[in-house]
């Protein structure tokens, strides 16, 4: 099931999306979806994709992001491979929804970059889980830009800011609940940037499985519903290329996964 937020009438909804139309839910937001006992309610009323604004589909509790979680990535930026993974967070102001503008001042960064991900969001309570258990704590998919301010990122020497800045986590444009994609680890990724692609990889390739990182993240912190897991990057991004390849004033970049959809977002240079 493929469910979108959005916005219609000044109103906020939540539906299931069935190719140009969506189903509207008697919600306001995924959270009311995501208890064990949850049911929804068809309200009868079916939108229009075109009329509507997509939104983010959830505004996450916390959010968790992984690097160098492909081989390739952590190779192509002169890193080893990790041998645990690499832990971070993203600030929540920094999500914004498929067809919102990234954005950030010339004078604070001038190396802003791509980096398509697979996003895992937590419909459980999940507390010291095992990996054997550990994808019955999902809810749902989600398709992720984890942008990234490279100098940054060089300067500061740790990745609060370079990936925290306003508009830097772009979700989206649906939710795919976890029924529908029973193996996280058979998803092809690929990001465009101005239709040119950039990157083309597999999660089969992460070093550390979505089982993994939920079991391991969940012996250090509680992971509750509406939580967001990003699970790194494949190879490709802007600072590996020869020359370096950044994003700028009015770049377009898009990441797709398949069974999930695709995430576009332009950008803007204040």
């Amino acid at each position: 099931m493929k469910l979108l937020r959005y916005a219609l009438g000044g109103e906020t909804y939540v539906g299931v999306l069935n190719g140009g139309e969506i189903m509207r839910l008697g919600l306001r937001s995924l959270a009311e979806l995501m208890p064990a006992d949850a049911a929804f309610a068809e309200t009868g009323d079916l939108d229009k994709l075109a009329d509507a604004r997509i939104l983010p589909p959830l505004l996450p509790g916390k959010i968790l992001a992984i690097g160098r979680n492909y081989a390739e990535h952590a190779r192509e930026l002169d890193n080893e491979a990790p041998s645990e993974p690499l832990v971070f967070a993203v600030m929540p102001s920094a999500v914004i929804g498929a067809g919102d503008v990234i954005e950030w001042e010339a004078a604070m960064t001038a190396q802003v970059d791509w980096e398509g991900e697979l996003a895992v969001i937590i419909g459980r309570t999940a507390r010291k889980v095992s990996q054997s258990d550990a994808l019955d704590f999902v809810f749902g998919y989600t398709v992720a830009n984890d942008v990234s301010a490279r100098d940054l990122q060089t300067r500061d020497k740790q990745w609060t800011r370079a990936k925290g800045l306003d508009s830097f986590c772009p979700l989206g444009p649906v939710v795919v609940t976890a029924d529908d994609i029973p193996d996280p680890q058979a998803l092809r990724i690929v990001t465009t940037v101005d239709g040119v692609e950039m990157q083309r990889g597999a999660t089969a390739d992460m070093i550390f499985s979505v089982r993994h990182l939920i079991a391991y993240l969940s012996r250090a912190f509680t992971l509750y519903p509406g939580d967001v897991i990003l699970t790194g990057t494949p190879a490709g991004v802007g600072k590996a290329r020869k020359p370096p390849q950044f994003l700028g004033d009015g770049s377009v970049v898009s990441v797709e996964i398949d069974g999930i959809g695709k995430l576009t977002n332009r950008c803007r240079v204040l």
